[in-house]
């Protein structure tokens, strides 16, 4: 009986120690709609599950969510019902594919995609309140520059800017970039090339953009790498699986190992207290917005 106490007290402690480090938080996100972003944000969560991570996804495009038709999910509550105040965050989490949890939005609600200042601030709150053990928190916003997308980025500690190699995703995703850097101060962002036929063609699309930001923005860029054109991608959306679970050894799931790969390089986060900071961070911003401060 003693040690099976000492061995409840030492996972008690290991779950305490969890709880009290960093969650990184990424935000990913796109200018132009239809590059990939979810398809995106689902595999790079199930690719760090993949090495041992806990992971959250949370479907921040809140008036058209489908983080959940991706992975097969039939949430029966989303974040509408804890603005309402009948359901609390912790309740409304489903678990998907190889234990990711997911925290779902709700689709075609135009009052969701207009919340006021202090709706958001309802819903930020209710992050500080989860107790889940986390390493990572991936949020998917909308596309496009709403302010929505700029309130997740600002809050979160890495921001993945998801492009493709068409002139308007290439135009968008910098018009994202110097709106997020010159009006709100943000300075560093990762880059994927989504849908790319080849490593030099996702490097060129990076360059592409690269080079202007170079030029007019005072930026630190940073490519993380591409995710091929896979048949095997489409199949699985199809399915409404992540291609890391349909298909884990096909050209798109390697090339979502490799992007995880290079986020061990990223600096740790400093933020302490569990996701605290990033609901405090969102707070703030919404009290500025509001005209509180």
């Amino acid at each position: 009986m003693p040690g099976n106490f000492q061995q409840m007290d030492q996972a008690e402690g290991l779950r305490r120690l969890k709880r009290e480090q960093p969650v990184r938080v990424i935000t990913v996100t796109s200018g132009k709609g239809g590059v990939g972003k979810t398809n995106v944000s689902v595999n790079l969560a199930m690719a760090m599950i993949e090495t041992g991570k806990d992971v959250m996804i949370m479907d921040a495009d809140l008036g058209l969510a489908n983080v959940d038709v991706m992975l097969g999910l039939h949430p029966r509550y989303n974040l509408s019902h804890v603005i309402s105040g009948e359901m609390a965050m912790e309740d409304i989490i489903l678990e998907g594919p190889a234990g990711l949890k997911m925290v779902p939005a709700a689709s075609g609600t135009q009052m969701m995609a207009g919340l006021s200042p202090t709706q958001h601030a309802g819903i930020i709150r209710s992050f500080s309140e989860l107790h889940q053990n986390l390493d990572v928190l991936i949020v998917d916003t909308a596309a496009g520059i709403s302010d929505s997308v700029v309130a997740f980025s600002k809050a979160s500690q890495e921001v993945i800017v998801v492009v493709c190699d068409e002139p308007a995703s290439i135009t968008d995703a910098y018009a994202l970039i110097k709106l997020l850097n010159r009006d709100h101060g943000l300075n560093r962002f990762r880059v994927v090339a989504n849908m790319v036929a080849s490593v030099e063609q996702g490097r060129d699309v990076y360059e592409k953009i690269a080079r202007v930001t170079d030029r007019y923005l005072y930026v630190e860029m940073d490519y993380m790498g591409a995710v091929p054109f896979d048949p095997a991608l489409k199949q699985a959306v199809q399915k409404q699986q992540p291609v890391f679970s349909y298909q884990p050894h096909a050209p798109s799931s390697e090339a979502f190992r490799q992007l995880v790969s290079s986020t061990e390089r990223w600096p740790r986060p400093r933020s302490g207290g569990h996701l605290e900071f990033f609901a405090e961070r969102l707070l703030q911003q919404n009290y500025i917005e509001a005209g509180a401060w």
